[in-house]
């Protein structure tokens, strides 16, 4: 088990980094509001988890612990695999999915693309006794991260990441784009949540 990976960051994808450790580069996933913290050259901490599949190994990164563990929590509710797992990281905090958890607001849930009403109302029964209550009153960091540059590749290829067509992504960014720019910091994981409502809405 890998832990976490600890070194500089040697490259950036609009879904994924390479943290160069000890020589070697390390590919982790990460969610568009992890990878806006990461900055090409800069030393990188992520905790990490691994996939392992009968084809592939998957690195998957976070910010913190927390995330990770609610990362590995949400897999075990029936049908999550980790792609799905993260689009709930991508889409709300750990804190967030706890207080949602913890009200049964299926609303929150059925934001995150790939859950419908009653897929949310299955999960929140399944996850009721295993995630536990909310750390605090916040929204969590994850969803106030800033994006100082490049904040619509990133929302683009988020969207392309959570399976929706390069022309919803497209549609989805344009939507958005009035409130990044009123924004001095647009905050991709605020953005995000605000194109996936209009999704929501068109669908």
């Amino acid at each position: 088990m890998i832990a976490f990976v600890s070194g500089p960051v040697a490259a950036l994808a609009p879904d994924a980094a390479v943290v160069e450790v000890g020589g070697v580069g390390m590919a982790v996933q990460c969610t568009p509001n992890t990878l806006s913290t990461l900055r090409l050259g800069q030393q990188a901490k992520l905790a990490t988890s691994l996939v392992v599949r009968e084809d592939s190994l998957t690195l998957y990164g976070f910010a913190d612990d927390d995330e990770r563990q609610t990362f590995e929590l949400l897999q075990t509710a029936s049908g999550v695999g980790p792609r799905l797992a993260q689009a709930m990281l991508a889409v709300h905090s750990p804190d967030a999915l706890r207080r949602a958890v913890a009200t049964g607001d299926e609303k929150a849930l059925t934001a995150v693309p790939g859950i419908g009403k009653k897929g949310a109302q299955k999960l929140l029964l399944e996850y009721k006794d295993r995630l536990g209550e909310p750390l605090g009153t916040g929204g969590g960091p994850a969803i106030g991260t800033p994006v100082t540059s490049g904040w619509s590749d990133q929302l683009h290829a988020a969207l392309i990441g959570l399976g929706y067509a390069t022309r919803e992504a497209d549609e989805a960014v344009a939507a958005v784009t009035p409130q990044a720019e009123a924004s001095e910091k647009p905050q991709v994981g605020q953005l995000l949540k605000a194109a996936l409502q209009t999704l929501n809405r068109t669908r």
